[in-house]
Formats: C-alpha cells, sequence, structure tokens
C-alpha cells in the first residue's frame, strides 16, 4: 500500500508564496511521473504541473514563470513552489504519483490540500 500525503497549504494574499510538499510512504519499488493537480469550488480537477523522474517539468499556462514544480527522489517528495499567487489560484491541491510496487504500477492520489488567496 502507497501514501501519498500533501502539506503547506493555507491562506495568503496576492502575490504571496506558499510551497506544498507531497510525501510517498509505503512498499514503493519506484516512483514514475509525479504531478499536482488543483480543483477550485465549482470546476473541474486540472492539472497544474507534472515532472518526470528524470526531472522534466510540465506546467499548466496559468502557472507558467509562477509555479515550480520539483522533486527529491530519496524522500519520494514532490514540491511546488508557488510564487505571485493570484485569487484564482485558490483550489485544493492535489499531488498524485505513478508508483511501482511488487504487484505492478499503479496511480496513487493524496487528499489535498487548500489553498486560499484572497485580499
Amino acid at each position: 500500500q502507497v501514501q501519498l500525503v500533501e502539506s503547506g497549504g493555507g491562506s495568503v494574499q496576492p502575490g504571496e508564496a506558499l510551497r506544498l510538499s507531497c510525501a510517498a510512504s509505503g512498499s514503493i519499488v519506484s516512483i514514475y511521473d509525479m504531478e499536482w493537480y488543483r480543483q477550485a469550488p465549482g470546476k473541474q480537477r486540472e492539472l497544474v504541473a507534472t515532472i518526470t523522474s528524470g526531472g522534466s517539468t510540465i506546467y499548466a499556462d496559468s502557472v507558467k514563470g509562477r509555479f515550480t514544480i520539483s522533486r527529491d527522489n530519496p524522500r519520494n517528495t514532490v514540491y511546488l513552489q508557488m510564487n505571485s499567487l493570484k485569487v484564482e489560484d485558490t483550489a485544493v491541491y492535489y499531488c498524485n504519483a505513478f508508483v511501482r510496487t511488487i504487484p505492478g504500477v499503479m496511480k496513487y492520489w493524496g487528499k489535498g490540500t487548500l489553498v486560499t488567496v484572497s485580499s
């Protein structure tokens, strides 16, 4: 079994920064892509950023230049540095990871962390 736990959410004002973390634990053999999604009230969940096991990154257009995804492979942790936050970044942020365990590869999700950007 694999668990993903996000942390670092909170309430900030526009223009401020937050850093989210997501740590994976359990019977992990290896981790492939790790991703951050978000879901704003009344909207569908959307992909924010992806990082491969080799460190390649992809970002949604709405966060390019403001957000940075990174990972610490020995710690099985992915981060999302969010700068210049906007009101429209308010959402629950979820991480996921494609994880290889003994039985095979599955996509696991965390339970989310709330980010509120408000003046």
